[in-house]
């Protein structure tokens, strides 16, 4: 893997290029100017075309999570969220027995799993000089090995705008979950609904910058039309600049809110065109007022210190 280990020949240095702009001609978005209508008109749901950038609400945990902090009951912890959010994440049990079929937002649709948090991990007891020791499977993650988890057929039932589907770059399934991607990618695009490439990050695999840009290129060479991907504290611009196509980052575990919406600032000012967020948001203290922030710190040019004051405003307003 060339990226992960330079070989002494290759002596020339990567030039990320993060201070030129990847050009779109005739479209709002990073690497989707050549698509068809009915694919641009989808992103165009999803990314505001006044700034090109998302809030999308994720609240698809329990497909593999269950009943999560937070998402014990979704009608009340999330729905009061939504008109905040540009487009909802879910799994399509939750889109149907919970969503709205009214709502306007688009639909970003969990289009994998077959694993959960309690799938065992391949551990064995052996002896090592004639001591007990504990053995596993270098690499192996259990909740990498998932499947596809809905047709195209349902899809377009449930009027997805994207699909998001779990890749594990480096796990035992690499390759599934790889090939997850690619099948989905080939049925959706006959559509024209987009795919979003989830990169997954399990307990063998490290949250860096270089990992992240093997991980993300490889998804969008796959077709991937969206990453989501994780920020990194250093070189997260090289990460967004070699990725030709739009990254939204996920929020991950729950932050302090200033913490969570500087991670927002910094993510947009290298390149994230959006956040994709959940727990930082629907476990806050007062998530509607948290959410109002990060729509303040994405489209509304706000920074993380300004964000957090309209946060506590509105707390202390009473917006919960």
């Amino acid at each position: 893997m060339a990226d992960i280990q330079t070989s002494a020949a290759d002596k020339k240095e990567k030039e990320f290029f993060t201070h030129v702009p990847q050009e779109a001609p005739g479209f709002f978005l990073k690497g989707c100017h050549q698509y068809d209508w009915g694919l641009k008109n989808r992103l165009s749901r999803i990314f505001n075309p006044n700034d090109g950038r998302t809030v999308m609400l994720a609240f698809d945990h329990g497909y593999f999570q269950g009943p999560t902090t937070g998402l014990e009951r979704v009608d009340q912890t999330i729905l009061p969220l939504a008109p905040y959010a540009d487009c909802l994440m879910l799994t399509r049990g939750i889109q149907r027995s919970v969503i709205p079929a009214s709502t306007t937002k688009a639909i970003a649709l969990r289009a994998s799993g077959g694993t959960s948090m309690i799938s065992p991990m391949e551990e064995w007891e052996g002896e090592i000089d004639g001591k007990k020791a504990k053995f596993g499977r270098p690499g192996f993650e259990p909740l990498s090995n998932e499947s596809t988890a809905l047709n195209i057929e349902e899809a377009i039932r449930l009027n997805a705008s994207v699909l998001a589907v779990q890749v594990f770059i480096g796990s035992a399934y690499e390759r599934q979950s790889l090939k997850n991607l690619t099948d989905l990618v080939d049925a959706a695009s006959r559509y024209g609904i987009a795919v979003m490439g989830v990169t997954a990050v399990g307990r063998a695999m490290a949250r860096t910058p270089q990992y992240f840009r093997l991980a993300t290129r490889i998804m969008a060479e796959l077709g991937a039309n969206v990453v989501k991907c994780y920020y990194t504290d250093t070189e997260f611009d090289t990460v967004t600049s070699c990725c030709p196509v739009p990254i939204v980052i996920a929020g991950g575990k729950k932050l302090p809110e200033l913490d969570a919406l500087q991670m927002c600032a910094n993510a947009i000012a290298q390149g994230a065109s959006g956040v994709d967020m959940g727990r930082n948001i629907f476990q806050s203290d007062a998530p509607i007022a948290m959410m109002q922030a990060v729509q303040g710190v994405v489209h509304g040019g706000l920074t993380a210190e300004q964000g957090f004051a309209k946060y506590n405003d509105l707390k202390a307003s009473g917006v919960k």
